[in-house]
């Protein structure tokens, strides 16, 4: 503690985060995000909606054995649900790749140092 000069409260930055919105690391953060997201989302979508339908109104096609007791309807659910696992996967690599870096410029800049935080006894 020592000679240490005590930091007054207003003396601690403050984020403003109305200018943060308006930055343009965070409209091409909010870009790259949506312009991965929302074709994702559809084609995943239709691809479900597909699917249900498909086994709702296409039951000779759903029911063709593609061998032994596997027929395509089982194949395509066991699809639906290994398009989870990919879309995961893909978008977790999109995330590390263009989006995360961005994130930490972002959150960089508006976090208070921990020198700060240390001395304030925050």
């Amino acid at each position: 503690m020592g000679n240490e000069a005590p930091i007054a409260e207003d003396a601690a930055p403050v984020a403003d985060f109305a200018a943060l919105r308006e930055s343009e690391k965070f409209r091409t953060l909010k870009r790259r995000h949506r312009s991965f997201v929302f074709p994702v989302v559809i084609a995943c979508l239709l691809w479900y909606v597909a699917y249900v339908l498909l086994a709702a109104y296409a039951h000779d096609f759903m029911s063709t054995r593609v061998f032994g007791s596997v027929n395509i309807g089982l194949l395509l659910g066991l699809a639906q649900i290994a398009t989870t696992f990919i879309v995961t996967t893909w978008y977790v690599s999109y995330a590390n790749k263009h989006l995360d870096p961005i994130a930490t410029e972002i959150r960089d800049s508006v976090e208070i140092p921990e020198a700060l935080t240390d001395k304030a006894g925050r």
